[in-house]
């Protein structure tokens, strides 16, 4: 899943916000799990570490929508917004159960968690992480369920609430068909093409990251129709565009700067936009050999670059996220959006053009 730290779009007052909320929900929560007893205390305990310490991206772009288009219940926007801090937590926390991850941001994740806690207690590998995992699809069931609920708490009226749980569903939905092409195309021997890695990209994360925010806080707002499907339109794009630009920093990039290794990516034979592309190169069967070695050395990957560029994949990706944020910049363009929405947005296209500069 894309974490779209370095662009932000809210400011401290918001995001202060929005962890209020979150820190509200969180001690009701484990209030309740005391009542049932100190183990369901920890799993709360952990999903909370899990939720905590992000720069609030997604609520950000709810808030940032809402407001430049007039709204002024920041209270109702901060709980839309943690709705979908809460539905990114649940998405990664399962995505990590799919991937057999334990480790997130440098740390442990929930099912790192658990493992260690496992391990402990003489649990041997492979039961451990076993337990872990599945410990993982409980917390990630959890936050998922209550980010539902986070939306019945934001305090409108029903059709809003009606509108919203609709935007809400469609990010899931969306979410989950990516996630499925995802896990398809590591499974299957034929290489999806460029088109059909966009549309994964764009169902698995640019929907619930972009658009969705996007679109909620305009229509809690009570923007126009137009208003709310420029803004949605710009989302998805500038979602697309960064997804790709991390695609290829996944590769290329510097592990001192982004915080990504970039042989995890070559290693795990990921099919991205770089690869898709590739694979109709000459250059394709000196890459192909290399692809997907879970003992990659850093010099093989150094070979898997150097043909990726020859072939010209990486102009190719690095072009065609271009080509999305121009979509983005034409959609905040329109005569629908005032100036405001605008100056809030153009610093989320400046970020992602400099990725790829």
């Amino acid at each position: 899943m894309v974490d779209p730290q370095d662009l932000v779009v809210a400011s401290s007052r918001r995001q202060k916000h929005v962890d209020d909320v979150l820190d509200r929900f969180f001690s009701l929560a484990k209030n309740r799990a005391a009542a049932i007893g100190p183990r369901y205390v920890t799993l709360w305990q952990t999903l909370e570490r899990n939720t905590s310490g992000g720069k609030r991206f997604r609520p950000g772009m709810v808030m940032g929508a809402y407001e430049s288009l007039g709204g002024t219940d920041s209270e109702a926007a901060a709980h839309i917004g943690a709705a979908f801090e809460l539905l990114h937590t649940a998405l990664i926390v399962h995505d990590d159960v799919i991937d057999r991850d334990f480790i997130r941001r440098g740390g442990v994740n929930v099912s790192g968690v658990y493992r260690d806690f496992a391990q402990t207690a003489g649990i041997p590998i492979p039961a451990a992480e076993h337990r872990g995992l599945s410990v993982a699809v409980i917390a990630g069931d959890l936050a998922l369920s209550n980010a539902f609920r986070m939306i019945d708490k934001a305090g409108v009226g029903d059709e809003m609430r009606r509108r919203l749980h609709d935007i809400f569903d469609e990010a899931l939905f969306a979410s989950a068909a990516g996630e499925l092409f995802d896990v398809d195309f590591s499974q299957l021997k034929s290489m999806p093409t460029v088109d059909e890695v966009v549309d994964m990209e764009r169902l698995k994360t640019a929907v619930y990251s972009f658009e969705s925010p996007c679109e909620a806080g305009a229509v809690l707002a009570g923007a126009s129709d137009e208003a709310v499907r420029a803004l949605a339109s710009f989302g998805r794009n500038i979602g697309i565009a960064y997804q790709i630009v991390d695609d290829v920093l996944g590769v290329f990039g510097d592990e001192a700067a982004t915080g990504k290794t970039t042989i995890g990516d070559l290693r795990e034979g990921k099919r991205t936009v770089l690869i898709a592309y590739a694979s109709g190169c000459p250059e394709w069967l000196e890459i192909s050999q290399w692809l997907g070695l879970p003992d990659l050395t850093r010099e093989q990957a150094g070979v898997v670059r150097r043909s990726l560029e020859a072939c010209g994949a990486r102009q190719y990706a690095e072009d065609l996220a271009r080509e999305f944020a121009d979509r983005a910049i034409e959609e905040l363009a329109s005569d629908a959006l005032p100036d405001a929405t605008r100056a809030e947005f153009q610093p989320v296209i400046d970020a992602v053009l400099r990725r790829v500069r």
